[in-house]
């Protein structure tokens, strides 16, 4: 199974984990960290990783879109002209700041896709990208030390 795969290599096994959940690949990140946490990995590296890692996932959808063919985005990320739309009404109305919600299973890739479908500058949406995965990720972890 994958997910073992990748808990076998501690947090280089988390970034890669977080890239693909990050990314428009159905993948659980999650379940990753669970297992990396419980295997006594350290907290804070795993953070990191999983932080940068599911940011730079979301920054391969942002390159997606920013090609900005809506016929090649629905055929190779398997979004659909529908959650496309939903995902720039999203981005038209919250600019930059709808990257907080990257972290949203499903509407997060359709929102960074959009992103780049609609040139939100980069700098600005990583950075509100980053934040809102790295806090998603600060409340598993801290909600696994107070267990």
């Amino acid at each position: 199974m994958l997910t073992d795969l990748l808990t076998h290599y501690g947090a280089t096994g988390m970034f890669a984990a977080a890239f693909l959940a990050g990314s428009f690949f159905p993948f659980s990140s999650e379940a990753v960290l669970l297992a990396l946490l419980a295997a006594g990995a350290p907290p804070e590296a795993l953070l990191l990783s999983a932080t940068a890692g599911n940011t730079l996932g979301s920054l391969f959808n942002y390159g997606v879109g920013s090609l900005g063919r809506e016929e090649w985005i629905t055929r190779y990320t398997k979004v659909s002209p529908e959650k496309l739309e939903r995902g720039k009404r999203w981005v038209r109305r919250y600019g930059a700041w709808a990257g907080l919600l990257a972290w949203l299973p499903l509407l997060g890739s359709v929102i960074t896709v959009a992103m780049g479908f609609l040139r939100v500058p980069l700098v600005y949406g990583m950075v509100l990208i980053g934040l809102g995965k790295y806090v998603r990720y600060w409340i598993i972890v801290r909600c696994w030390i107070a267990v």
